[in-house]
């Protein structure tokens, strides 16, 4: 029998239930802003995301959880996972116990170790996922997606027909489908990355790592803002937290083109690109003035996806410096009551 037809087609696309028509808006209260936090995929290098955010609580909050001050949250994979903590109604900072002190549990190894995976990577995935998935039950049991309380965008891959896959809360009352699905279903799925870990069967779908095509998922949670509830675009105010980023520069075995010599690069300027756009769109749609974008400084050798060790020691001051920086503006655009809000 072709390899073709051992699919049980009978297992719907996702993109079969899409509106093909406008969805029609939730109600929103005029003036009020509507507050978007995208977090960007990155490996142990959601670390930084999840540090400023704990920075942010700290110095405006009390300690407060800032989920509760969001009114969506996106990520894609590591950053999908902080978004699911955050709106569990978890702060930052329990979130990042994560990644400080359960992040070698996930990428066990010391580095000769993982000088080895790493090379091992292009014949097949270099950790065991039933780790991750150790780690997720850990921290979200039994809960369920629907349980959210922040409504959640949550990107993926599905590779049986190739098509994005975005998990959603039932914010709107077209979005029945997830709400039912385990949050580490839901984890397992945005973070698989392919380098790192098996793709996930579930349901009939295969998933992968959402970072194949939103690993800046800004886009999918200002779209899905805009289609769902009754607001203007200039409502709309955006927090894009990024993991690091390599300084791209083309060499001159690339400029003459070839897999090989693009073998090693073409997945990172694909997501860097991805990741300009989505932020270069979104601040089109909404005036850069609604928008902040903090990402880590752009350096020769960014560190590894999975490198615990260099994570833990160098991500700390970093995600203090971007706080002190951007605090204050983070703080009146998102933390603190608009004039509508406390006109109500």
């Amino acid at each position: 029998m072709p390899r073709d037809e051992m699919y049980d087609h009978t297992v719907p696309r996702r993109s079969d239930g899409t509106r093909q028509t406008l969805r029609p808006v939730q109600p929103w209260p005029e003036g009020k802003p509507f507050r978007l936090l995208s977090i960007d995929g990155g490996g142990i290098l959601g670390l930084l995301p999840c540090l400023v955010l704990a920075e942010l609580e700290s110095r405006f909050l009390d300690g407060e959880a800032i989920g509760n001050h969001f009114d969506m949250i996106t990520g894609t994979s590591t950053g999908g996972i902080i978004a699911m903590g955050l709106a569990q109604g978890k702060s930052a900072r329990e979130v990042s116990k994560i990644y400080l002190e359960r992040g070698e549990l996930i990428f066990p190894g010391n580095r000769l170790q993982k000088w080895i995976k790493k090379h091992l990577q292009y014949l097949m995935h270099t950790y065991n996922r039933d780790n991750l998935e150790n780690e997720l039950r850990r921290e979200f049991g039994d809960a369920l997606f629907g349980s959210s309380q922040t409504p959640l965008c949550i990107p993926s891959f599905e590779g049986r027909y190739g098509e994005p896959y975005v998990f959603k809360t039932p914010h709107h009352p077209d979005y029945q489908k997830d709400q039912h699905k385990p949050l580490v279903t839901v984890g397992l799925a945005t973070a698989a990355a392919p380098s790192n870990f098996a793709s996930l069967k579930e349901g009939g779908y295969t998933f992968v790592d959402g970072g194949i095509w939103a690993n800046n998922p800004t886009m999918v949670g200002l779209v899905d803002a805009l289609t769902c509830f009754d607001i203007d675009r200039r409502q709309v105010r955006i927090l894009s937290l990024g993991c690091g980023q390599d300084m791209h520069k083309m060499t001159w075995w690339q400029r003459v083109g070839g897999l090989w010599h693009w073998r090693s690069h073409f997945a990172s300027s694909v997501m860097r690109a991805q990741s300009h756009n989505a932020i270069g769109q979104a601040g089109l749609m909404v005036g850069r003035d609604n928008m902040v974008r903090l990402d880590a400084p752009e350096v020769g050798q960014r560190i590894a996806m999975d490198d615990v060790g260099r994570a833990v020691v160098e991500m700390p001051p970093i995600a203090r410096s971007l706080a002190e920086a951007s605090g204050h503006r983070i703080a009146e655009l998102f933390l603190r009551p608009s004039h509508a809000e406390l006109q109500n």
